[in-house]
């Protein structure tokens, strides 16, 4: 049998929206757990891929293991299900494993699961890869690693200075609009974990050029928002000027 295309899934993996939502539309009442432990080991790939889908909204402990497992499946739609069902269903003991399948998975859609998942596990081990994939990886898989570093580098604050410059860049410099937006976002996000210093003023000079230079008006909504929500008195100046002027 011919492994399914990403194709065939529902999901939209190109949206910038939560990349289980398209799952919690159409599943309507919530799966069985039980059922779903038993489909996810049957030989009909249509009724595992099923379990393994339902379990991006059940949250189930003893799945744990078998979704692992299933990350090295050669179907990749059975594998980017299984990032984001463990992005569900977050555990220490998967940490490595979706290290090594976005180090290794030659698709883009898994390794965007996956960087969801890994913003999701609460697990510093996550930060080294995030960073990676922000840098080096495709669209989607970029986007959704900016916003995943919002959750990781907070756990430590080594990383979230490390993280900012990086973020900084990605803002002034990524073509992506979305990811530009989303590193606006976790700027914001990860300052107000700051004390007033050399990369919190850094950070708020990059917000304050996104808010002014930035060519599409989302990046700019994004920029102001986390502006507002720092509070600080520059940017709030700043936004006020630009009021005023009536250019925002």
């Amino acid at each position: 049998m011919n492994d399914l295309s990403l194709s065939q899934t529902a999901i939209d993996f190109d949206s910038d929206l939560d990349p289980l939502d398209a799952i919690e539309e159409e599943t309507t009442p919530a799966p069985d757990p039980e059922q779903m432990l038993r489909l996810i080991r049957s030989d009909n790939q249509q009724e595992q891929i099923q379990a393994v889908r339902a379990f991006c909204e059940i949250k189930e402990p003893r799945v744990i293991p078998i979704l692992i497992e299933l990350l090295s499946t050669t179907c990749p739609l059975i594998r980017v299900s299984a990032a984001y069902a463990l992005g569900r269903n977050p555990s220490p003991s998967a940490v490595e494993p979706l290290i090594r399948l976005l180090a290794n998975d030659w698709n883009g859609y898994v390794r965007k699961g996956v960087v969801w998942a890994l913003g999701n596990s609460n697990d510093s081990r996550a930060f080294a890869p995030l960073m990676k994939a922000l840098k080096t990886d495709i669209n989607a898989v970029r986007l959704w690693a900016a916003s995943s570093l919002a959750n990781i580098a907070v756990l430590n604050y080594e990383d979230t200075i490390s993280a900012i410059p990086s973020l900084i860049k990605a803002l002034r410099q990524d073509y992506i609009s979305g990811v530009r937006s989303n590193c606006a976002w976790t700027i914001g996000k990860l300052c107000r974990e700051l004390p007033y210093n050399v990369i919190y003023a850094t950070a708020i000079d990059a917000l304050i050029e996104a808010l002014v230079e930035d060519s599409d008006l989302g990046v700019k909504e994004d920029a102001r928002s986390a502006l507002l929500k720092l509070g600080d008195p520059r940017g709030l100046q700043m936004i006020e000027e630009l009021e005023l002027e009536g250019i925002i």
